[in-house]
């Protein structure tokens, strides 16, 4: 969810001809400024347009209008952390007193025990801002947050459950759930209290051993029998079907372990992240392009809806991928990262200034089988394209 290491601040952009994302010989550094400055004009607007509507924070934009949502909501921490790492890359205080601004809205989400989402809520927004402004109250809140995330954890199962709903699931755990170990990572590097990153490395190990199948695609959710230990079904909620490959999960995935790989140096992480990379890298059915379907395995490919969120996911891990593995592998993750970036910034992507109230990204789907979000932005879609836009920018 953050970057490894801190940017130095940036001086404001130089202007760039927008018309460069269409082409494919626009050097890729171009096309990143194009994307930040288009992110940073978008998010400005965004900010301005729900600061007097207290408490509330964007989710995506629908039916004319921005839809908003309150501290509570898995997606509550990616605006506030957009808009911090969008400060960090130009240096603008307009930026800085709207992350402010927003970041605080999400605090009461760290007292928060009946959602496994506090990384997504809580790392994104207040550990962007501690990153960037050493604030001891931000860290107090990550402290306070991740005490709330440790009621769900379950020494026996070796889980931290994910959600309190399902009739057919005894402890389910979903493969997002990855994403918020990097706050229990944090906290241990932080304290030097081991326990943290313990439950952490656990839940992942254990994930290994259950989420994934042969061809190295990964299940959506799995549920654990509270008395055997073990696991008694795998199942989606978000995908196709329980057999396919949801793409954002896949994409989930793939980013937790190469996390986890940078947060220990421990190989077994490494591995599994190029195992999910070379699934998805191999996949017939992944676009030219290289932003994915819904899910691999959608029955209408190829009229599939396209999903920008795993796309933008997918390229942040790939860019962090290629610079752990030293392998053979690590020119191949980067440049399909940078194909990622470069259709991500086109056209048919990147929203105009001022089009859909102030999104960045166009074209990502949220839940297919309830039809809900689909086909329209998503501020975790923003957030994490802008993340890749600045790690390759690191690089560059």
């Amino acid at each position: 969810m953050l970057l490894a290491t801190l940017f130095p601040m940036g001086v404001a952009s130089q202007s760039y001809d927008p018309s460069v994302s269409s082409r494919s010989d626009a050097p890729m550094v171009e096309v990143i400024e194009l994307g930040l400055r288009r992110a940073t004009t978008q998010s400005l607007l965004l900010a301005e347009a729900l600061k007097d509507q207290q408490n509330l924070l964007p989710r995506t934009y629908e039916k004319g209008k921005v839809q908003t949502i309150r501290y509570d909501h898995w997606v509550s921490g990616f605006f506030p952390g957009l808009l911090w790492m969008l400060y960090e890359n130009s240096g603008d205080d307009r930026l800085r007193r709207f992350a402010e601004l927003y970041t605080k809205r999400v605090e009461p989400a760290k007292k928060l025990t009946n959602t496994h989402d506090l990384g997504f809520m809580l790392y994104c927004s207040f550990g962007q801002g501690f990153r960037l402004t050493a604030n001891s109250h931000y860290l107090d809140v990550i402290r306070e947050g991740t005490q709330s995330l440790l009621t769900r954890w379950n020494p026996k199962l070796g889980v931290i459950r994910s959600w309190d709903f399902g009739k057919q699931w005894q402890y389910p755990v979903i493969i997002d759930n990855m994403m918020n170990l990097e706050m229990l990572c944090f906290m241990t590097r932080q304290t030097t209290d081991s326990r943290y990153m313990k439950v952490a490395e656990t839940h992942a190990k254990t994930t290994i051993r259950n989420h994934f199948r042969k061809d190295n695609s990964t299940f959506h959710v799995v549920s654990y029998d509270t008395l055997s230990g073990q696991p008694h079904a795998k199942n989606t909620a978000q995908g196709y079907a329980d057999g396919s490959a949801w793409a954002r999960g896949q994409a989930w995935g793939l980013y937790g372990y190469t996390m986890m790989y940078r947060e220990t140096h421990n190989r077994i992480y490494l591995k599994q992240a190029r195992k999910i990379a070379a699934f998805l890298m191999n996949h017939p059915r992944l676009p030219a392009d290289g932003v994915p379907y819904w899910d691999y395995d959608a029955p209408d490919i190829p009229n599939a809806k396209r999903d920008a969120s795993a796309a933008a996911i997918m390229a942040s891990a790939l860019i962090e991928l290629s610079q752990l593995d030293k392998g053979k592998m690590a020119p191949k993750y980067l440049a399909l990262a940078e194909k990622q970036l470069r259709t991500l910034s086109s056209p048919e992507y990147l929203a105009e200034e001022g089009e859909q109230g102030g999104f960045v990204l166009k074209h990502s789907v949220g839940h297919m089988p309830e039809k809900r979000e689909v086909d329209v932005p998503l501020t975790y879609a923003d957030y994490y394209y802008v993340e890749a836009l600045m790690r390759l920018k690191k690089l560059l």
